[in-house]
């Protein structure tokens, strides 16, 4: 339907000029976002002195600002974004090609075995020649990709239907949900406590090295999600309707399903565990602008930034002397955010 007075093709640009301003609004957002972070934190730092470090570059004059900013915090802000943008990205190509409006990456069981991985590097660390810091997250990466082999050979087998990826998704899940529990029931108390605190979900180990591996797996990805944007679109219109216009659903899973795969994997391997971001950043996304997914998946991957930049502010807000890691803050803000979508969720009618 179109707007009063207004041609088919004047309404349409109208739409396109609203979901640009939409995208555009939150980019905004993020910037603002971003400065927040940078400033709050244990050690305090006012925008001014912020400024000037920033612009004197890590080699300033204050050494104290310069190491502040460009080693612990710069680092912190951009993974935040990185790991907010992957998840993102990644949740609404899960909602789309799942045709499930609760799906998100952790549905496939890719956190849990992420989270088995880095147990394992932290219980038995020392095994390879690489420091803990490398060893953690390159563990977590091959537990992660090592669930994606299990899910997408189940799907090969039986056919990459929505409720075959599911299904598999969820026996992967609790698959390493009980190798996580064995690891930390083998674990000392003082390994149990490094292992918990991984799975908590923090940015705080986040450095240049862990920033550029985050961002060139989402620089890789990005393309091809974005080439994939008018499939997706038209696989929201149903599985027939999609091969009515000539596109290959199944191929199209598997590759959707692989991209989502990296992008999860690259972002919790470095971080740890972080929920709901996945699941509530899509829905954002849909609400501001519709399903063209054009739009859509830069709208979902800004969204996911600025809800864990946004957690990552709140944390240093809640507790100045200790963060609370932005796992528990999306965790709890998740809680109601779920329960908002849940309620204005529609009946879905026939595919």
């Amino acid at each position: 339907m179109t707007s009063v007075g207004l041609t088919p093709g004047a309404a349409y640009a109208r739409r396109i000029r609203r979901r640009g301003a939409a995208v555009l609004a939150a980019a905004l957002a993020l910037v603002a976002l971003l400065i927040a972070d940078l400033v709050t934190g244990p050690s305090g730092m006012p925008l001014a002195e912020l400024n000037r470090a920033l612009w004197a570059g890590p080699g300033g004059e204050d050494r104290a600002a310069a190491a502040i900013l460009w080693q612990i915090r710069m680092p912190q802000t951009i993974m935040a974004t990185l790991v907010g943008a992957s998840l993102g990205l990644a949740g609404l190509m899960m909602q789309t090609i799942l045709a499930n409006p609760l799906a998100s990456p952790f549905t496939l069981g890719f956190s849990a075995a992420a989270g088995f991985g880095a147990a394992l590097s932290i219980l038995f660390g020392g095994l390879s020649p690489l420091p803990q810091w490398v060893e953690t997250p390159l563990a977590a990466f091959a537990m992660t990709l090592l669930s994606t082999g299990l899910i997408y050979l189940v799907a090969r087998l039986k056919g990459a239907q929505p409720e075959v990826l599911v299904l598999a998704g969820i026996a992967v899940l609790f698959f390493f949900q009980a190798l996580q529990s064995l690891v930390q029931f083998m674990a000392s108390p003082e390994v149990l406590q490094q292992i918990v605190f991984w799975l908590f979900g923090s940015l705080l180990k986040a450095s240049w090295t862990s920033v550029q591996v985050a961002g060139a797996i989402l620089a890789l990805c990005l393309p091809l999600v974005l080439r994939d944007a008018w499939n997706l679109t038209a696989l929201r219109t149903g599985d027939a309707n999609a091969a009515a216009l000539g596109l290959d659903v199944n191929r199209l899973r598997r590759r959707a399903f692989l991209l989502v795969a990296a992008l999860t994997a690259g972002a919790v391997s470095f971080t740890g565990t972080i929920g709901f971001v996945g699941l509530i950043a899509p829905h954002v996304a849909r609400a501001a602008v519709g399903e063209d997914h054009r739009f859509a998946l830069p709208m979902a991957a800004l969204t996911g930034a600025v809800i864990l930049v946004a957690a990552s502010v709140l944390g240093k807000l809640i507790s100045p002397g200790a963060v609370i890691p932005v796992g528990i803050i999306t965790a709890v803000a998740g809680i109601p955010m779920l329960l908002a979508v849940l309620l204005t969720l529609k009946p879905a009618g026939p595919r």
